[in-house]
């Protein structure tokens, strides 16, 4: 892996983490809830957004065998410090606690998508150097973090999204799982079955057919 795809691949992850947790505290300050405007959250500036283990941990963890072996790396994920947001504020409950959630993953969605016009612009209108394989990579990280986070595992988005949607004798029952999704999460992500873990074979089954549509090859 060079030195290029690196820092390329980090800079586009990182944005795309950062404008994933932004949206979730832009959406809750249009309900009504000003908790993560308060707290500074609602900028681009990665500092705040820095979790220890979904920044710093988990990444070094999975890209240090691909820049031992010299091989991009097959599986490649990261998340930044959850926003701060108040239900309790939210001018509509259900429909905030829906929207909220979800947004998100529909800014990942929608980075995937101008990725994927930049891309196909770069093989016929630009020619900059490297804008192809940047479009290339914000498509491919961004399905994977809209992918991952839609898996209905507490704390992730997915989860939040379901949880809003139950009726209220099963979402008391479902939320029984939340002290236990990141232990679930870890087993899913380190358990292997050959080569790939777990949520990889998912991910490259979701992200493989998506990517192909959005690309085309």
């Amino acid at each position: 892996m060079s030195p290029e795809f690196l820092a390329i691949l980090l800079v586009v992850l990182i944005f795309s983490v950062i404008v994933h947790e932004v949206m979730h505290g832009l959406v809750a300050l249009y309900f009504g809830d000003h908790t993560a405007e308060r707290a500074g959250r609602l900028t681009l500036n990665p500092i705040p957004h820095i979790d220890p283990i979904g920044t710093i941990f988990l990444p070094a963890a999975l890209l240090l065998p691909a820049i031992l072996s010299g091989m991009s790396p097959q599986f490649f994920l990261a998340w930044a410090k959850p926003v701060p947001v108040n239900p309790l504020n939210f001018s509509d409950l259900r429909k905030g606690e829906l929207f909220v959630s979800a947004a998100g993953v529909l800014a990942n969605l929608s980075l995937a998508l101008i990725g994927a016009i930049i891309y196909h612009l770069s093989n016929t209108a630009f020619t900059l150097p490297y804008l192809n394989v940047v479009a290339l990579i914000t498509v491919n990280i961004n399905l994977l973090l809209a992918a991952f986070n839609l898996l209905p595992i507490p704390p992730l988005d997915g989860s939040k999204v379901l949880l809003s949607q139950l009726p209220y004798n099963l979402a008391r029952e479902y939320q029984k799982i939340e002290p236990y999704g990141f232990l679930i999460l870890i087993a899913l992500l380190f358990i292997r079955i050959g080569d790939t873990s777990i949520i990889g074979i998912f991910l490259e089954i979701v992200v493989g057919n998506l990517s192909r549509l959005l690309i085309g090859s």
